[in-house]
């Protein structure tokens, strides 16, 4: 990253944290977004600089800033020496442990990105989500497997955040709980899948149906 790109980021990120509290009582919008700049020392103008998508540019940013924070943890734990499947799960906590400490501002954000119009903002940021989880469990897939990988992630980790948003329970233990669960029914998948093609591997070939069908029939 560039100097003049790092310091862009923190401009950014200096506007976001000032907004995030505005943004429980006046939304995602460009009067968080002045707030948050007005909070930070910073000009108005500064903000539409650095934000020139506007309100969609500021909820980009606060994905970005979520996920750098999730990959923080994560550094911090040491995932290293853990099991994939505990490290995906680690991941999937600390990002919603981010979304949890600016739960309104987090909600607010699901929000807006449910709208139609922002779909495909939405399907993008939870890509590169799931793709900063993967590659920060060490994977490093360039083929089919990099797709699948990402696309069972991304179903594990949205329907785990819409559970979140419903959980009363202390500590969100029911929420780590259906996480557990969900991580499980994934990594069966290809357990199935290899059943699926030993199975395969067993049946005839076509070719070699169609020459006994011919010797029978001559």
């Amino acid at each position: 990253m560039s100097d003049t790109d790092a310091a862009t980021r923190a401009q950014r990120d200096r506007i976001l944290v000032g907004a995030l509290p505005h943004v429980a009582f006046d939304g995602w919008s460009r009067t968080a977004m002045k707030a948050g700049a007005a909070d930070a020392s910073l000009d108005a103008a500064v903000a539409l600089g650095v934000f020139p998508g506007g309100v969609p540019d500021l909820v980009d940013h606060f994905a970005d800033w979520a996920d750098r924070q999730m990959l923080a943890e994560l550094d911090r734990l040491g995932v290293g020496a853990m099991r994939v499947r505990d490290r995906i799960a680690a991941a999937v906590k600390a990002r919603i442990e981010v979304m949890a400490a600016n739960h309104e501002a987090s909600r607010r954000a699901l929000t807006f990105l449910a709208l139609p119009p922002n779909a495909p903002l939405a399907a993008r940021l939870l890509w590169r989500t799931v793709d900063a989880m993967w590659y920060a469990a060490g994977d490093n897939a360039t083929d089919f497997n990099y797709y699948s990988k990402r696309g069972l992630l991304a179903g594990v980790y949205a329907t785990t955040v819409l559970y979140w948003l419903e959980d009363a329970s202390e500590d969100f233990a029911d929420t780590w709980a259906f996480l557990d669960r969900r991580i499980a029914d994934v990594m069966k998948v290809p357990a199935v899948k290899s059943r699926i093609k030993s199975v395969f591997n067993r049946l005839p070939r076509p070719s070699r149906l169609f020459r006994r069908v011919r010797r029978r029939a001559s």
